[in-house]
């Protein structure tokens, strides 16, 4: 089965709705890397239209925790408030709910159960990346798969992440760790990116929609 892996929507609905056109889901099992939300316009809509995908195709989707979807199941959890995702994109998260606050409690408890990290033989995706630390499943470690930056281990495997904003606006490969960076800047207003994946790591496509001006403006 091939992949279609989707890079930080970062609640650019319309985008991501495009982008979503191109996926098989005869053919392929869709990835997400993570943060839904924060930074663009529309975060409920996209977690709502991710978690009806997520039951809809529940053996063709994998929805992975990014930073900031933590961030926000964190705040809303038992073990909130968590006020640091306040100033990174939580307020104006916030505020988007209250037009949809039924919502709200059951898209916190959906983002705090995807997994960190989805592997086969060939690939490992998740948001930031395994390094050379001893915990990288620690969800408070800034060298963990949601927070880290720069160098990653390779593990043999093909990386496929996001969180990292690559300066070309277009996926980077770094050969050093076997990686491929994924987070096009969709929130920006450059575009959101998805790959076409053998499930033995060759690149088959690059879909690349630019950012719907709704979404981030």
């Amino acid at each position: 089965m091939d992949f279609f892996v989707i890079g930080d929507v970062h609640g650019c609905l319309h985008t991501l709705r495009e982008l979503l056109t191109h996926w098989r889901p005869a053919e392929e099992t869709l990835v997400q890397l993570g943060d839904l939300v924060d930074r663009g316009n529309y975060s409920p809509a996209v977690v709502e239209l991710c978690r009806q995908l997520s039951q809809d195709f529940p053996e063709k989707t994998i929805f992975l925790q990014g930073n900031h979807d933590w961030g926000m199941a964190e705040h809303l959890g038992p073990d909130g408030p968590y006020r640091a995702w306040l100033s990174w994109g939580g307020r104006a998260t916030l505020q988007q709910y209250q037009q949809h606050r039924t919502w709200l409690a059951e898209h916190a408890a959906w983002l705090s159960q995807r997994p960190l990290y989805w592997r086969n033989d060939y690939i490992v995706f998740s948001h930031a990346g395994f390094a050379d630390v001893v915990d990288p499943l620690d969800p408070n470690s800034n060298d963990g798969v949601l927070w880290r930056r720069g160098p990653l281990r390779n593990l043999e495997l093909l990386q496929v992440v996001g969180h990292t904003p690559t300066a070309s606006h277009a996926p980077e490969y770094v050969e050093a760790s076997n990686t491929i960076y994924l987070d096009t800047g969709a929130a920006q207003g450059y575009c959101l990116t998805a790959l076409r994946l053998r499930e033995t790591g060759e690149v088959l496509e690059t879909v690349a929609i630019p950012t719907h001006e709704a979404d981030f403006q």
